[in-house]
């Protein structure tokens, strides 16, 4: 739409409704030719769907113009930036230009919206209605959020009457009903909107989790407010709907920007001053530095622009506090390094080892201390702690989970869970750490399936109420660093599927009460999934097959959404495959060939020739 080519039943010529022109080096047309001052505005098909140097600039309808031509004019003017839509109003009765709130939601197509050839309305047939038919893939709701769909048939309609001009003498046709917002296709969805993770505490705790959303690219037509403005805002506005229940913000209530503050732009030492309303100005300094380090994570996201350090200031203009980004790091649920994390992977003989994930030669692996490296207990999966102190291990039937430590030589403990399954592949899942010490296990038993806990990795495990459990059986749980996330591969009807699930808790300890609720699709296009590994705050690696299609790992967002940026090089047969939330570790999978890495984002290399369960920390 409006970048991309549209196909229309019974049109014979294209739209004249907007205008799509290259910018070159982000300015539009500088440097790239020089702007002619004559001749016909026609409409340019951009070099790639997506380009986000594409900008579509919307033409107002021409006078007594078709009923087809206000259509098309009205759907290629929405995918402009043209300032309050005011070009896009005028396809408009003056009562629809009034009511229509394109910032109330997105809806998001794979194509285009198809308009079928328009049927008469009304006494003596003087309007017309138009169905407008296509693909959806997502909706993205008030407060920025994307809400994918397992893509299905889109439908909806809208209606032209004859309306009377300000002169009194003519009518022109105009759109009196429509679809609720914005409709885009997939390509003009990305070319104007851009991921950003906001930053929220989670509840009960001292560090961050990531809420991810969609912005403008450019100024925002509505708002006005520049990308970093925006960013800020959706920030203050709190969390998303999905999110809400486990976490918190450190801004008072109603805390907004200044009024009139619609630019925010770093200083040549990349400071950023933001200037806030009266609600934030009695907050103290503790409470300033937690909400200095929400913006820094939140800022830290948005590729356009570096800040290292910001400001906040009162209504007044007197400072609140200044925090630098390494003081917000404090605030990390899964705090960086010096050096980037190694890998560990079970060996051919069961036991725990360490690859040196960085080295320029592939060297040998090096088995852990204690009784997962030297052999006394056979493993098929493994996760180690986060603190890399402890690991859990399943043994090689799957019947046991056992944690250890893998810092010094001891006694093997007593396993902590046992199933009851009669076969191997219906018992224990590989466990996964959260940042708290927590421990996550699943039962697969068919007789008794249970998504298990232990809190701080020992003791009794607490069972999860998992209300969706009768219906899926679960074939992978990865738990996030901030412990209120999970992603689970789930199977019904010999297909897998990658679900999210937010994690409620009450009460602290062997004594909590843990639920995972309200799950959400994370990969809808792909009919299988065979891996996943948390690859950030808000960003999974996955592997699985489209409907049709071939076998690819790539970058998904928690949130369902994706680009061609995250499709990542082939690899033969993978079983599974580890991200570390650093992201100068390299990407580690088990293939058919044995364990390999992902050099540079472009080849992949062998490290060990057998081997299985690959594992960052985590």
């Amino acid at each position: 739409m409006g970048a991309e080519r549209r196909n229309h039943a019974g049109r014979g010529r294209g739209s004249r409704g907007a205008v799509a022109l290259l910018a070159c080096g982000g300015v539009l047309l500088a440097g790239c030719a020089s702007m002619p001052d004559s001749g016909d505005v026609s409409n340019v098909k951009a070099s790639k769907p997506g380009d986000s140097q594409v900008r579509v600039y919307a033409v107002q309808p021409r006078e007594n113009a078709e009923p087809n031509d206000i259509v098309d004019g009205f759907l290629e003017a929405m995918t402009s930036d043209d300032p309050g839509f005011a070009t896009a109003r005028k396809y408009l009765t003056k009562q629809a230009a009034q009511s229509w709130k394109p910032e109330e939601r997105i809806t998001v197509l794979t194509t285009a919206p198809d308009r079928q050839q328009p049927e008469p309305t009304g006494q003596d047939n003087q309007g017309r209605s138009y169905r407008l038919s296509g693909r959806q893939l997502a909706t993205v709701d008030a407060r920025d959020a994307y809400q994918p769909k397992t893509p299905a048939a889109y439908s909806e309609s809208i209606h032209l009457v004859l309306e009377a001009q300000p002169d009194g003498q003519s009518k022109q046709w105009r759109i009196d009903k429509l679809p609720p917002g914005l409709v885009l296709s997939e390509s003009d969805f990305q070319r104007n909107y851009q991921s950003v993770n906001k930053y929220y505490f989670a509840s009960g705790q001292d560090w961050v989790v990531a809420d991810p959303v969609y912005i403008r690219q450019r100024q925002d037509p509505v708002t006005r407010l520049d990308p970093v403005a925006q960013t800020v805002t959706a920030l203050l506005e709190g969390p998303t709907n999905w999110l809400k229940p486990v976490v918190d913000s450190r801004f008072p209530t109603g805390t907004a920007l200044k009024d009139g503050v619609r630019t925010l732009v770093p200083d040549d030492q990349s400071k950023l001053v933001v200037p806030l309303n009266e609600k934030a100005s009695q907050v103290g300094h503790e409470q300033c530095r937690r909400m200095s380090a929400q913006l820094l994570f939140t800022l830290a996201d948005l590729p356009s622009v570096r800040v290292e350090q910001v400001e906040l200031q009162r209504a007044d203009g007197s400072q609140l506090c200044v925090v630098g980004k390494a003081q917000a790091e404090e605030f990390a649920p899964d705090r960086p390094s010096g050096t980037p994390d190694n890998p560990y992977f079970v060996d051919a003989q069961g036991r725990l080892a360490l690859l040196d994930a960085g080295a320029k030669e592939v060297g040998k692996p090096e088995n852990v201390l204690g009784p997962f490296g030297n052999g006394v207990v056979k493993l098929s999966a493994v996760a180690v702690a986060r603190d890399e102190k402890h690991a859990a291990g399943v043994t090689h039937d799957g019947r046991q989970l056992r944690v250890a430590s893998i810092m010094s030589d001891g006694e093997l403990p007593e396993p902590l869970v046992t199933s009851k399954a009669k076969q191997a592949a219906d018992r224990l899942s590989a466990p996964s750490w959260d940042a708290r010490g927590d421990l996550w296990v699943a039962d697969r038993n068919p007789q008794n399936p249970r998504l298990l806990m232990l809190s701080g990795g020992a003791g009794a495990p607490i069972e999860v109420k998992a209300p969706w459990l009768g219906n899926d059986r679960v074939e992978g749980i990865r738990i996030s660093a901030d412990g209120v996330r999970i992603a689970l591969l789930l199977t019904k009807d010999d297909k897998t599927t990658l679900k999210i699930g937010r994690v409620e808790r009450q009460g602290t300890g062997a004594q909590q009460t843990v639920s995972v609720v309200d799950l959400q699709a994370a990969a809808p296009r792909m009919e299988t999934v065979t891996a996943v590994s948390w690859a950030g705050p808000s960003r999974l690696v996955v592997v699985g097959k489209e409907a049709g299609g071939v076998e690819q790992v790539r970058y998904l967002r928690t949130d369902g959404s994706t680009s061609a940026a995250g499709l990542l090089p082939g690899l033969n047969q993978v079983t599974a495959v580890a991200a570390a939330n650093d992201d100068r570790a390299p990407l580690v999978a088990d293939s058919g060939d044995g364990i390999a890495r992902l050099v540079g984002g472009v080849n992949w290399q062998l490290m060990v020739e057998t081997g299985s369960s690959p594992v960052y920390p985590g």
